[in-house]
């Protein structure tokens, strides 16, 4: 019962109610249902909670599929990772340095869960980031971290805190209020001084004038895609209304989203005339996204189009295709159990150059590289900090969320464009063909944000910056470490548990009799 309450309320700490403070109790709860000394049993929490949690959190799944096997599959396969946490937890503090020490366990299990979330962002097909506890964050005061630490040092604070609370819990159970009060204070202490800590978001190296388009398609769901001409026509009306608005060469460049024109614009003339016209109203190049055919497979363009010029080489290609959703693995083998993966008839192929985007801007006098990751990418953090390394001085997130309906899949992944933002230092775009589209100052908050399923535009200057934050620079090195850390305290726990002589190890919550009495 604890697991579950748990992994309700830690899904509340993510958009669309965005309650971060859940996240905290949600884990909180789970640690104190993970009391018992049995790695099985642990096991079956974890499991429970996982289920909790992203059974809601990937409802939009079965939004996009039509069939409930996708959105099972899909939650299933991330609630196991959890129940791999519970039993490595279990393990993990039967090590020796871990005994009777429950206040060295509140760093301990911060590590083994960042581990497990970090594994399950890489593996199996490549991983699944989402419903990492630092996207729940973007509402909080851990987002100060994200320049610091990224996503591992903010999803292990928040765990760390949960730990606290859940010792404390305990502290008050067994009646020590003085220690139930130190882990209280350690719990505001933290959550009141990170507001205090800066975030730079002053421009560095001019302003951009960016236009963006939400173009809105002709209906909602998969159906949408086979739609391609009325979505680019669209965009092109949109364009035609930002220029109405603001004045042809008012805009350094105009952002279109991904699946803005699924008939590519360098191959085909009608789509082609439909882009260059609005970059000619405009008089501004256009980036754009489109698919580019080959026999049998697919990619996922991000192109530059420029007016009277055209499309030209100038393209970053998606790194990431989802697994089950824009390529199939293993077809034949899936396909005996069900016959929806044929709704993706040609596989998308991954491309291999760096998230970048270099984009002529005549009013600065210089090309501005600008760092791009195409829809799910958001959620992967090497591909955005390659882009920022690389050069960019701005991010932008072309999206296409139409598949997913009236979900909160587009307000998560807004949440983790926020963080991105933080995270790099960087204000970031995002478009979507439908909503959430966005513009992020490069300290998270959002300054301007449209509706779902609604043709919008957004007009905004916004800073170029080309310093690198902390997070940037040190790169996977934290994360590794934290990896390699978490498998030394596992084994420690393991082949503890090998010359144990009946001593039994203390939990956050202990489970004994002599804690029941």
């Amino acid at each position: 019962m604890l697991a579950v309450v748990g992994g309700l309320l830690t899904e509340t700490a993510f958009p669309g109610k965005s309650w971060w403070p859940m996240a905290y109790v949600g884990v909180a709860l789970l640690l104190l249902a993970l009391r018992r000394d049995s790695a099985r049993w642990a096991l079956v929490v974890g499991f429970l909670y996982g289920l909790a949690f992203f059974l809601p959190h990937l409802w939009w799944a079965n939004e996009a599929v039509g069939q409930p096997i996708g959105w099972i599959a899909l939650s299933v396969a991330q609630a196991w990772a959890i129940a791999l946490f519970g039993a490595a937890w279990a393990w993990a503090r039967r090590a020796p340095w871990l005994h009777h020490r429950p206040w060295a366990q509140v760093l301990a299990v911060a590590v083994v869960w960042v581990a497990v979330e970090r594994a399950r962002g890489q593996w199996p097909f490549g991983g699944f980031p989402w419903g990492a506890l630092a996207f729940s964050q973007t509402d909080g005061p851990l987002l100060r971290l994200a320049p610091l630490g990224g996503t591992t040092l903010v999803s292990a604070v928040v765990v760390v805190l949960s730990a606290l609370l859940a010792a404390g819990l305990v502290e008050v159970h067994n009646r020590r209020p003085g220690r139930a009060g130190t882990a209280g204070a350690l719990v505001a202490i933290t959550l009141g001084a990170l507001p205090l800590v800066p975030l730079e978001t002053s421009a560095e190296s001019g302003t951009l004038r960016v236009g963006a388009v939400q173009g809105n398609v002709p209906a909602r769901g998969a159906e949408a895609m086979s739609q391609a001409r009325a979505v680019a026509a669209n965009h092109g009306a949109g364009t035609k209304a930002l220029v109405d608005r603001v004045g042809r060469e008012a805009l350094d460049v105009v952002l279109w989203p991904e699946s803005a024109s699924d008939i590519d614009p360098r191959t085909d003339a009608d789509v082609a005339a439909t882009v260059d016209r609005a970059a000619q109203a405009a008089g501004a190049p256009i980036l754009l996204g489109t698919q580019r055919f080959v026999p049998g497979l697919r990619y996922n363009d991000y192109i530059l189009w420029q007016p009277g010029r055209g499309g030209g080489d100038v393209a970053y290609t998606k790194q990431r295709p989802v697994p089950f959703g824009e390529y199939i693995p293993y077809r034949d083998v899936f396909r005996r159990i069900t016959s929806a993966v044929d709704l993706v008839r040609t596989d998308m192929v991954a491309g291999t150059a760096p998230a970048l985007l270099p984009v002529p801007v005549d009013r600065l006098g210089r090309t501005v590289p600008i760092t791009t990751a195409i829809c799910f990418e958001v959620a992967f953090d090497d591909i955005l900090r390659e882009g920022v390394l690389a050069g960019g001085e701005l991010i932008v997130i072309p999206t296409n969320n139409a598949s997913f309906g009236l979900t909160q899949e587009s307000t998560q992944q807004l949440a983790m464009s926020r963080f991105r933002a933080a995270e790099h230092g960087r204000a970031v775009v995002q478009i979507s063909t439908v909503g959430v589209s966005a513009v992020i100052a490069p300290d998270g908050t959002i300054e301007q944000q449209t509706g779902l399923f609604t043709a919008e535009q957004m007009i905004t200057q916004v800073p170029l910056r080309t310093s690198t934050t902390y997070a940037d620079r040190v790169g996977e090195w934290p994360s590794r470490a934290v990896e390699a850390l978490a498998v030394l305290i596992v084994l420690a726990g393991l082949t503890a548990t090998y010359r144990r002589t009946g001593r039994q190890p203390v939990a956050l919550v202990r489970h004994d009799r002599r804690a029941r009495e």
